[in-house]
């Protein structure tokens, strides 16, 4: 037998190394950020995520493990925003959406027809991003990177040509704002509230017969098998940005954060950059599968136009900010004025 004061003093050490144990394992666990995303794994950003995945365990020596949940996994952007309060998850991919439930000062930049062409996009979404940014970070999420994916357009069972054609169809709507909600419905439009995982479900069913989402997530969705008509008009920006909350990314040692920022820069860089193209090809793919463009006439845009400012002017303040919409205005002319 050991003596009593030997004995002791191993229970000491057993006890200490267990502690000192049990607190890497904890730190090895919060080291592992799991990040949902509604995209199906074969989009741009579910390669992107995957890709970023890889980078930042190489980058951080193995410290920042990164378990990507994809396809709708986790729920819909609203489910994966309450997963991440409450610490189920620590990171997502998020549209425009999912951000205007953590700020809704980003929506302004998705108002329906204030934003004309790639061009004017690429300018005025710079100019906004450090002010998005920090109303995002204020709520306690850090935004890694940002990404423009395309237009928004209506796809459809039944043709869509005037917003007549669009008021006898079933819409898929986010039904968490429900000022913007309400306003479609005044606007005499009839909306289905429907989580992005169960929009094929509900065009397979009946529940509804018309969605609005951008060409590249139409196509990886496999949407327009059933809704095969697009309309031509771009509606708006379809935007996103993946974002982790800030109480874990303060976790990540700080000369880490560095390389794991800059990977993601590069990530956001390569996204945009291909991202016309991206679109291009996804209109041109679903094409040979069935797909139906329904052009626009300038008749037809402007009745478009007139029905949107109609719209949105009302939910100024609630779903838009009105001031956030004319600084946007104000980039607009100085890019125009250039």
């Amino acid at each position: 037998m050991y003596p009593g004061g030997h004995m002791r003093t191993i229970l000491q050490r057993t006890i200490i190394f267990a502690a000192a144990f049990s607190a890497m394992t904890l730190s090895l666990a919060a080291a592992t950020l799991k990040i949902a995303s509604v995209a199906p794994e074969g989009t741009p950003w579910g390669a992107a995520l995957n890709k970023m995945a890889g980078e930042w365990q190489k980058a951080s020596d193995g410290k920042v493990v990164l378990k990507i949940y994809h396809n709708g996994i986790a729920g819909g952007e609203s489910d994966e925003i309450r997963k991440m309060k409450i610490g189920q998850l620590q990171g997502a991919v998020v549209t425009s959406f999912g951000l205007s439930e953590i700020a809704p000062e980003v929506l302004s930049l998705s108002i329906p027809c204030l934003i004309d062409g790639d061009k004017e996009l690429e300018y005025i979404f710079k100019k906004m991003q450090p002010y998005f940014a920090s109303k995002v970070e204020a709520k306690g999420y850090k935004v890694v990177a940002w990404s423009r994916a395309g237009w928004v357009r209506f796809f459809s069972k039944k043709p869509i040509f005037y917003p007549a054609d669009l008021k006898v169809q079933k819409i898929a709507a986010n039904g968490d704002d429900q000022a913007l909600f309400q306003t479609w419905k005044t606007m005499g439009y009839t909306q289905v509230p429907v989580n992005i995982p169960d929009i094929l479900m509900a065009l397979n069913s009946g529940m509804i017969d018309a969605l609005y989402s951008s060409p590249i997530a139409v196509g990886g969705f496999q949407w327009f098998g059933l809704a095969k008509n697009m309309s031509e008009l771009k509606i708006a920006p379809f935007i996103g940005a993946i974002i982790i909350k800030d109480s874990v990314w303060k976790t990540i040692p700080a000369d880490v954060q560095p390389k794991l920022t800059a990977v993601a820069k590069g990530l956001e860089t390569e996204l945009n950059e291909n991202v016309t193209k991206l679109e291009a090809d996804a209109i041109v793919t679903m094409q040979k599968y069935g797909l139906v463009v329904n052009p626009v006439s300038d008749d037809a845009l402007k009745a478009w136009k007139a029905e949107f400012e109609a719209g949105y002017s009302k939910i100024f303040g609630k779903s838009f900010s009105k001031e956030v919409y004319d600084i946007i205005v104000g980039y607009k002319k100085e890019f125009r004025g250039k």
